[in-house]
């Protein structure tokens, strides 16, 4: 999963590189021309081990820089010498994505985390991205008040969960990273600060920074600042869940809201023709349970899932956050009742918000988007293909993360992946691989079809004509 990289100690303290210093001091002795260089800038350089490896690819060195300036100074550097730079936060991510075409620097973000600016009144922080989803939630809470993205705990940082995306179960009600973030400042290639959104001091016109650094796994720059919108904590909070059987016997609604029959085992060919609701067959999927849920006025905040596929019941829950949450729980049950009995609990399940396999040696996590109408002919999909995947996500928004064992064969792993995308895409989905031991990512293209593909290259060539940041992590070798 990564290093910590900002664990180490900082410049002046015991152990640090002061003159006479430490481990990285020694290695150093009499180094290189770009070592001296990148070293000038003020950061402390050390060099890399395999704890620092992108993807199974271990840079030359490591920089814990601990300003936007010491960034900034560090790309001016590797602009001047072609280093290929790669950025990280707490390395929970790393490997993630294709691996780079080369690596020469990796640039933690961990020392970058302090928290800027508090504005409780008018629901608004600014902070550095190397701050811990932790410790700013910490931070929040004692005003009341909370990020709402849902990050997972464990060292995630800010600036880590811009860069790949990252959004938990609340997104239904609250939004991705995109709509909280409402200001961000970014160091490019060539060493140039820019700002946009909040507070903005320059900008690089005719783009939102925002909206492109999100999910660009630091191909474009990197995130050092960022200001987020809050919301007050909820002082009550439910989840109601159910268990429902296994695929074959699910019923689902098509858009007309008519109810379709059960769905044979041979997955989306075997969808059957509509019939009214007196006639359903069987109880209805997880995707018709969560169009109910979304659509009615209990307004829950989230509806998960959590699946052992191919066989086996589905677990669904949802959040009801705020006033009356207690009411707006027990009336599921008036509105579902069918789907069986709903638990309500004021915990969240073991589940909740994890992603499934996440910390296991080898990880095999694919991440699977579709129509929110559309869930549950991908998950028949996942279904068909036979192999032990674990299933778990937003399925009212219909972003859910597959695991699979980490013994998973090769070909086994590419007819998975390609029968899956094969199956979805007619539904206007798509599979991406987001980690793989590398004999199994080298056998699929882990990104797939990407229909916005011309504009990212447009934009890469804009941000960073030399392909210093991140070469190749994103789809076809951006």
């Amino acid at each position: 999963m990564g290093a910590p990289y900002g664990s180490g100690p900082r410049r002046g303290s015991a152990g640090g590189s002061a003159a006479g210093g430490n481990t990285a001091d020694k290695a150093f002795a009499g180094g290189s021309a770009a070592v001296a260089a990148l070293r000038g800038t003020g950061a402390e350089i050390r060099d890399a081990g395999p704890g620092d490896a992108v993807a199974g690819v271990v840079p030359r060195w490591v920089a814990l820089p601990e300003s936007t300036e010491e960034v900034a100074a560090l790309m001016r550097v590797c602009a001047s010498l072609d280093l290929a730079a790669v950025p990280t936060g707490g390395g929970t991510r790393l490997h993630w994505g294709r691996p780079p075409e080369r690596c020469d620097l990796l640039v933690g973000t961990r020392r970058l985390d302090g928290i800027l600016e508090h504005a409780s009144g008018d629901l608004v922080v600014r902070t550095q991205a190397g701050v811990t989803a932790e410790a700013l939630a910490g931070v929040l809470a004692a005003a009341g008040q909370e990020l709402a993205l849902d990050v997972p705990a464990g060292g995630s940082t800010v600036g880590g969960a811009l860069a790949t995306a990252a959004a938990g179960p609340r997104r239904l009600r609250y939004g991705t990273a995109r709509d909280l973030l409402i200001g961000i400042t970014v160091v490019l290639a060539d060493g140039t600060v820019a700002r946009s959104g909040g507070k903005v001091v320059k900008n690089v016109a005719g783009y939102d920074l925002g909206k492109l650094f999100t999910g660009s796994y630091g191909t474009l720059g990197i995130i050092t600042e960022a200001a987020f919108r809050l919301h007050p904590v909820s002082p009550v909070r439910r989840w109601t869940t159910a268990r429902l059987p296994g695929p074959d016997s699910w019923t689902a609604l098509d858009g007309s809201g008519r109810f379709e029959a059960p769905i044979g085992p041979a997955g989306p060919a075997g969808m059957g023709d509509p019939v009214g609701p007196a006639d359903t067959a069987g109880p209805i999927g997880p995707a018709a349970l969560a169009s109910a849920l979304a659509a009615a006025q209990t307004e829950p905040s989230a509806v998960e899932l959590d699946w052992a596929a191919p066989s086996g019941g589905v677990t669904v829950s949802a959040l009801f956050e705020g006033a009356a949450a207690d009411a707006r729980a027990q009336a599921v049950q008036d509105l579902v009742g069918a789907c069986g009995p709903w638990e309500v609990a004021g915990e969240a399940p073991a589940w909740w918000g994890e992603t499934p396999g996440s910390g296991v040696p080898g990880e095999v996590l694919l991440e699977l988007r579709v129509p929110p109408a559309s869930a549950d002919r991908a998950l028949r999909a996942v279904a068909a293909r036979g192999l032990p995947a674990r299933v778990r996500g937003s399925l009212a928004s219909a972003v859910l993360h597959v695991a699979l064992p980490a013994e998973t064969g090769g070909p086994e792993f590419a007819a998975f992946v390609s029968g899956v995308r094969d199956d979805v895409r007619p539904l206007g989905g798509r599979l991406t691989v987001l980690a793989a031991p590398p004999e199994l990512a080298r056998r699929v293209d882990p990104w797939g079809p990407v229909g916005a593909l011309p504009l990212m290259r447009r934009v890469k060539e804009r941000f960073d004509p030399g392909r210093r940041m991140s070469p190749g992590r994103l789809a076809e070798g951006l």
